[in-house]
């Protein structure tokens, strides 16, 4: 069988196991770029996560990133890549939240990785992830006051009188 045909077979496999677990929690599922991507609320996303890795054994963690999105309702986002060992398959898990309320549960008790991938969200995008053993910022200094990988966060600093913009074409 070719390895297209198997790997369609695993993503058809982990979409029917999650549609029938989560149903309508299960915001969405779409290959993007040849990986598998599933949306869900995050009020299940740890349930998702915790899934995923015991029944399915996707049991590697392979990044945590932040995303945001200014203008839509659910401004902030993360991103989970998942990779099963075992099984040679990767899937990505996405979750969205309001800017206002930019929190998420931690996946440090699923994956102790996740400590520090965790803690880069918070400190470049301020997503907090609840219940995480030491959440600060991992980068930026500690009263730093911004998010600076938000789109929102200006790239230069205006108060500067030191630089000449005719030198940058500007």
């Amino acid at each position: 069988m070719p390895a297209f045909a198997i790997k369609a077979d695993r993503d058809q496999l982990v979409t029917d196991r999650l549609t029938a677990a989560f149903g309508a929690d299960l915001l969405s599922h779409e290959r993007l770029y040849d990986v598998m991507c599933f949306t869900v609320v995050k009020e299940r996303v740890h349930e998702l996560l915790a899934f995923l890795k015991n029944e399915l054994d996707f049991g590697f963690l392979t990044s945590i990133c932040g995303m945001h999105h200014p203008g839509e309702a659910l401004e902030l986002g993360l991103v989970y890549h998942l990779h099963s060992m075992h099984n040679g398959h990767r899937i990505r898990v996405k979750t969205y939240m309001a800017l206002k309320d930019p929190q998420v549960p931690t996946a440090t008790d699923l994956w102790a990785g996740a400590n520090w991938m965790e803690r880069e969200a918070w400190d470049f995008f301020g997503i907090k992830a609840v219940g995480h053993p030491n959440l600060k910022r991992i980068l930026n200094m500690e009263d730093f006051p911004a998010f600076p990988m938000r789109k929102d966060y200006p790239l230069e600093d205006p108060t500067r009188q030191d630089k000449n913009d005719s030198m940058f074409g500007r």
